[in-house]
């Protein structure tokens, strides 16, 4: 046997366009199932990433090509100095808030649009759900996730955000589907949402596969995050989300010296890679035609 076939194929970042920042590990208000994150039983967990290390990062990078910051979590809104890490963001670059909605209100809204303002950069929202059908969607995710999303999008349109709707494909039911009911309840909500608001992923549970399918990989012709972006946390760079903290996607311990070379080895890698494009970033181009 050749000692080739137990090599898993490697991903060369091309240039760092996306930054992501676990802004919490374990932190969350929510517990789905579908969820990556193996988290806790107790959920006061307090792994909150520091605003010097996030300084630290952005004073380190070469902002040329940054496209965007991405607040990850876990839940990044349960971060203690979040509006300041917010602020601190828009500084280099746009923002992406990645949540579940849970924190945005009329208020917040308000405020976060005064946020805005104050910058020459942009904040984008990207909210979680799992399915167009309120009891479908929290058996996945929890008891009045739905509803709080759609309280969410209604004020962030309200104060003129334009956000996306995130959604994992639990039930592995046809995109084309998908996609048509959520913009019909998104156009009943007042948000008058084009396809491209509303991203859907495979989910890496229902996926049939739990190793990399190479031919996802041949000529390079996908699009992954690990490609194009990395993510920092409070124990260091990784490859991105999904291997934030897992040794596999260790890429270094700070954005000043860090690996360009990850290798595709987990499962995570297999639903990028089954996807066909960047599973966590936004594809920017949609929003510019």
């Amino acid at each position: 046997m050749k000692t080739a076939l137990l090599m898993a194929p490697a991903c060369q970042l091309n240039t760092l366009e996306n930054l992501f920042i676990e802004m919490t590990a374990k932190n969350c208000n929510q517990r789905c199932k579908h969820c990556y994150i193996d988290f806790p039983l107790t959920k006061n967990v307090k792994d909150f990433i520091s605003s010097d290390i996030i300084q630290e990062a952005l004073s380190d990078i070469d902002i040329t090509n940054l496209k965007c910051i991405y607040l990850t979590g876990a839940e990044p809104m349960t971060h203690p100095d979040f509006n300041s890490i917010l602020r601190l963001c828009l500084k280099y670059s746009n923002v992406c808030i990645c949540t579940n909605g849970s924190f945005i209100n009329e208020k917040k809204s308000r405020f976060l649009r005064r946020v805005q303002d104050e910058s020459v950069n942009e904040i984008i929202f990207k909210l979680s759900l799992a399915h167009y059908d309120e009891n479908m969607n929290d058996s996945v995710r929890c008891r009045g996730n739905y509803r709080q999303v759609l309280f969410a999008i209604k004020y962030l349109v309200k104060y003129g955000f334009n956000p996306i709707l995130e959604v994992t494909n639990y039930y592995n039911e046809s995109e084309d589907v998908i996609r048509s009911n959520f913009i019909s309840i998104l156009h009943k909500s007042g948000f008058d949402a084009q396809d491209r608001n509303v991203v859907i992923n495979r989910c890496y549970k229902v996926n049939d596969a739990n190793y990399v399918q190479e031919e996802y990989f041949a000529d390079e012709i996908y699009p992954t995050d690990c490609k194009f972006g990395r993510i920092i946390t409070a124990r260091g760079v990784y490859a991105c989300p999904f291997l934030a903290n897992d040794h596999r996607g260790r890429c270094g311990s700070t954005l000043k010296d860090y690996s360009t070379r990850v290798m595709l080895e987990t499962e995570y890698c297999n639903t990028c890679l089954s996807n066909k494009r960047q599973v966590f970033s936004i594809d920017f181009s949609e929003f510019n035609n």
